[in-house]
């Protein structure tokens, strides 16, 4: 194992961590609010800790392995999402403990949106605007950005690539090199979110609005400058650029490359996790909508609609947002949308969840075993379009599922061995595990009122669901280990 030349790819790393401490340092001297110093100080304390790891390491150069890919994927999240719980830290408002600070750094880098804080619309301007941008560099995945830079440094980036990227086959570039594809993705990531902050913008955002919720819209996170989240704006328009965007976000990455390569958008129709994800939205919508109607929540039939669309979309895709409390629907549709936020999006997208395309599989295999039973002699094949997949594939996916569930229960369980009620522990395992943020029980508003050991239980199935439980799971097997 390359101890020295991981140790100065974090150090790298973290350096350029550290200049993401100055746009909030800047927001802070427009709006002239506090909490400027914090972020000074936690840029001079990066930057420093950065150097003095990179510099007696910066010889150590080599080609990674799979086993240091897989390791500094991990480090890196946990390391930067520790140091950028600093200035959280070193904020006098709000006052945050130790626990707090990380929880909220790793909900937000992870794209989680789960939150421990409270009256949120009086927080300075530079909090606000430093929790949403967390959410932004963790959306895509920082890897990726670094895999980008990072050759520049001397660093390969296909281990990097490989163990970061999500979805069932991981070896698949949309280019020849690994750094030109990270910029490509970037390139879509940065374009939506301009686009996406231009829409909010002419629908009645402020500017400032726009940017911070464009940056969670598009990052799925589910963080907002606001209380009420996107209820505080109470507009329908705005409502529908939301769901608009995070469908978009929701799909996968690459298959947006490929319409913009081909110019045509029939690639999106030919894409069967594509299909699946929209009839997913389509549904879900229709049974809220039916639901609400029938239990007269909403007496406007337009209203019932417009809320139905927005809390099914943004459940599913794991965006967490909210205009309305769902926790007081009729009492299906709560645990509906939180069961659907375990399939979250497409693999390659910014969402969450055990991705549409494991779901698929796993669907397709449940059918290939009833018709055995019919035919126990005939072969059935599984495939992804017209594409024949190798039993390979539909056993990883098997396995993630094992995993994902064992994981779930575990987590689950430690919470109640805390002391929190069923409903709480499950619904916060199931919005941390899958990225999701928003609970029912006592998370349904915020998730202040936990103890701190079910905080770190839960940042640790943060952790888990952002690096798709097998990139974390394998360091805990002796075989990693072995050289």
């Amino acid at each position: 194992m390359q101890y020295k030349n991981i140790i100065r790819i974090l150090g790298l790393l973290v350096a350029l961590l550290s200049v993401t401490m100055l746009p909030p340092a800047l927001v802070s001297l427009i709006y002239r609010d506090g909490g400027g110093v914090s972020f000074l100080l936690s840029f001079l304390w990066c930057l420093g800790f950065g150097l003095l790891a990179w510099y007696p390491n910066r010889n150590e150069k080599g080609d990674l392995r799979a086993r240091e890919g897989f390791l500094i994927v991990v480090l890196f999240w946990v390391v930067l999402a520790s140091f950028s719980a600093i200035p959280l830290m070193l904020l006098e408002h709000p006052h945050l403990s130790i626990t707090d600070a990380f929880f909220e750094s790793f909900s937000g880098l992870t794209t989680t949106g789960a939150t421990i804080l409270t009256n949120i619309d009086v927080l300075p301007h530079a909090v606000l605007y430093y929790r949403q941008q967390l959410q932004w560099l963790g959306g895509m995945g920082i890897i990726v950005l670094a895999v980008a830079i990072l050759p520049m440094l001397g660093i390969g980036g296909m281990q990097l690539y490989r163990a970061e990227t999500p979805g069932p086959v991981k070896d698949s570039k949309m280019t020849p090199r690994i750094a030109d594809t990270a910029k490509h993705l970037w390139f879509i990531y940065v374009s939506l979110t301009v686009l996406c902050t231009i829409a909010y913008w002419l629908a009645g955002m402020s500017f400032f609005d726009a940017l911070c919720h464009a940056y969670s819209t598009i990052a799925i996170g589910g963080f907002s400058t606001h209380d009420a989240s996107m209820g505080y704006f109470n507009s329908p328009t705005i409502n529908l650029i939301c769901v608009f965007f995070l469908i978009i976000a929701g799909v996968n990455f690459a298959l947006h490359y490929a319409v913009i390569q081909s110019k045509s958008v029939k690639n999106y129709f030919y894409d069967p996790e594509f299909k699946v994800f929209i009839a997913i939205q389509v549904v879900l919508t229709l049974i809220c909508f039916t639901f609400l109607m029938i239990h007269g929540t909403y007496q406007d039939a337009d209203e019932a609609l417009n809320q139905a669309l927005f809390q099914s979309v943004s459940i599913s895709t794991t965006a967490g947002f909210a205009t309305t409390s769902f926790a007081d629907w009729p009492v299906l549709l709560p645990i509906l949308l939180i069961f659907s936020s375990f399939i979250g999006g497409c693999a390659g997208s910014t969402g969450g969840g055990m991705k549409v395309v494991r779901v698929l599989l796993l669907y397709l295999q449940g059918l290939r075993e009833l018709k055995k039973l019919v035919h126990p002699k005939a072969v059935f094949p599984i495939k992804l379009g017209r594409k024949p997949l190798p039993d390979r594939v539909i056993e990883a996916v098997w396995g993630f599922f094992s995993a994902y569930a064992a994981v779930f229960v575990i987590c689950m369980l430690l919470l109640m061995a805390a002391g929190v009620d069923d409903i709480t522990a499950f619904t916060a395992v199931a919005a941390s595990l899958n990225n999701l943020g928003p609970g029912l029980g006592e998370v349904a508003a915020n998730f202040a009122h936990l103890n701190d050991f079910s905080k770190w239980v839960l940042v640790v199935a943060m952790l888990f669901g952002r690096l798709e439980i097998f990139t974390l799971l394998v360091l805990f097997t002796p075989t990693f280990w072995r050289s």
